[in-house]
């Protein structure tokens, strides 16, 4: 019996390392590869193996014989995905019939540093998933001894405050990362900020043959609509994070006392908040969430959840996966507004393999936005699509959201507006920054004019891909690294790691 992908998914691609009969698709050096929302088993070519389950960080793979309830749908997805497409794009590359075993000898790596070349020191700032598949490369390729550095007290990143606590497969992916945590060549430095207060980017560099930047895109993309600076007008990855217990977010930062709250945008972000804000509390309990939002959750008055997208169900942003799991959310109903013919229409042309397939057994009705929602029966999640934010209304607070559309306008009442429209990179101290991208300018991860410094992750690429693309763009930037160490055109640094561990020791909080 084959296995199948699910949901969890992380894209980072470790079961098509560990297959011994290539039957995981698409692969790395695959064209499909980083344009599709998970890989897949071809069942005709497993041979139950389970390698892949072994290896996966996410523990998104199981038998298909084991997949229950909702995860009974990734059976026909990792089967659909091999089947006869017209469309050339979209048709993977078919493994070789039958096993092909690997051919097991010594490793071999594509790098090869001169043989009187010592360890090299590595700072890498940042401890979400791209640095830490860098620093991870670094160890397991290299003799290289490595800083790790956060600003904040705890190591994890994206993987532990900006994952929803109801996800916590995924949040297994930084599990597989703390082992390089207590690693014999590794130096932690946590509470330790790079730039103002901190340590400088010279700094860091004089102390360092090579610094990796890994710093995310920390700032949330704004409307640019009147109101939206209202007090509870916020960013949805603040809620996510507040329900994560981020430090930088005070417990006491949300109330949930209104029944009607507006997500602005439909991708992931915006279901994981919407999700979160419905879900039955008792569900989160035994999560990594956070007390005071559990404790916030179970006195919340929020009976409705509407997800706001500019365009139709056909380009939503979110991945068919997690819409998948909404429709199986217990007590929380899911509701099309169907105020604009164009939505019906889109929704009901779908193949069965677009994302807006999932909607066709969802029910479709024009809200009512005058009525407040219903104070009995389930919770509901009303998407609304073809409809641009033109307003956060409100006095004090926020009140409503004024949509405009094809239809025309209409203010939807809601005490709570959660802008779930994407990230941005911020510039950093002593580093080049592209306003327009929101990124530092690069090749192939070197930084543009600071030879021996380099970027990863949303800072080199935007923000965009999960976290599984992380991996082969940290690939790239420490092959980028290599080279130039291999080169001889890294600069040599003028201080050592003792005088920086005292540097940091005064520096960090």
């Amino acid at each position: 019996m084959a296995f199948a992908i699910t949901q969890t998914c992380c894209n980072d691609a470790t079961c098509v390392s560990v297959c011994p009969v290539n039957c995981i698709h698409p692969t790395p050096e695959e064209r499909a590869f980083g344009s599709t929302e998970m890989l897949h088993i071809d069942p005709k070519s497993c041979i139950d193996c389970g390698a892949c389950a072994d290896a996966c960080p996410v523990d998104a793979i199981f038998p298909v014989e084991r997949l229950t309830g909702a995860q009974r749908e990734y059976a026909r997805i990792n089967a659909a995905y091999y089947e006869n497409d017209a469309n050339e794009e979209h048709r993977p590359e078919r493994p070789v019939p039958g096993p092909v075993f690997h051919d097991w000898g010594a490793p071999s790596f594509d790098r090869v540093l001169p043989p009187d070349f010592g360890p090299l020191r590595v700072a890498v700032v940042g401890t979400g998933p791209a640095g830490m598949y860098a620093a991870r490369d670094l160890l397991l390729h290299t003799p290289a001894e490595v800083t790790l550095i956060d600003r904040l007290p705890v190591a994890g990143g994206l993987v532990r405050y900006g994952v929803a606590p109801d996800h916590p497969s995924t949040k297994k992916a930084g599990e597989s990362f703390a082992r390089f945590l207590a690693h014999p060549r590794v130096r932690l430095c946590l509470g330790l900020e790079v730039g103002e207060g901190g340590v400088t980017a010279d700094e860091l560099a004089a102390h360092h043959d090579a610094v990796i930047y890994a710093v995310g895109a920390p700032e949330a993309r704004r409307l640019g609509v009147p109101g939206e600076e209202r007090p509870g007008s916020v960013a949805a990855t603040e809620f996510v994070a507040w329900c994560n217990g981020h430090p930088d977010v005070a417990p006491d930062a949300f109330g949930l006392s209104a029944d009607r709250v507006v997500v602005v945008g439909n991708g992931n972000v915006a279901l994981d908040a919407a999700r979160l804000l419905v879900s039955d509390p008792a569900t989160l309990e035994g999560t990594p969430i956070a007390a005071h939002a559990l404790a916030e959750l179970r006195r919340s008055k929020v009976r409705e959840v509407v997800v706001l997208g500019r365009r139709g169900p056909e380009h939503a942003a979110y991945t068919r996966t997690e819409l998948l799991a909404l429709k199986h959310l217990p007590g929380v109903d899911l509701v099309v507004d169907d105020h604009d013919p164009a939505v019906g229409a889109a929704v009901d042309a779908a193949a069965q393999r677009d994302k807006a397939a999932v909607l066709k057994d969802v029910r479709r009705e024009a809200v009512d936005w005058s009525l407040p929602p219903a104070a009995d029966g389930p919770r509901r999640i009303v998407f609304r699509f073809l409809s641009a934010p033109a307003e956060v209304c409100g006095e004090e607070s926020v009140r409503a959201v004024r949509v405009t559309g094809a239809a025309g306008e209409v203010e939807i009442p809601a005490g709570l507006a959660l802008r779930a429209v994407g990230h941005r990179g911020t510039p950093l101290a002593g580093l080049p920054f592209d306003e327009s991208t929101g990124t530092v300018p690069h090749d192939r991860g070197r930084v543009t004019g600071r030879p021996g410094t380099y970027v990863v992750g949303w800072i080199k690429r935007g923000a965009s891909g999960g976290i599984g693309a992380n991996r082969v763009c940290a690939t790239e930037t420490v092959g980028s690294l290599l080279d130039d160490a291999a080169a001889g055109r890294l600069p040599s640094p003028t201080g050592s790691a003792r005088s920086f561990r005292r540097l940091a020791r005064r520096r960090g909080r």
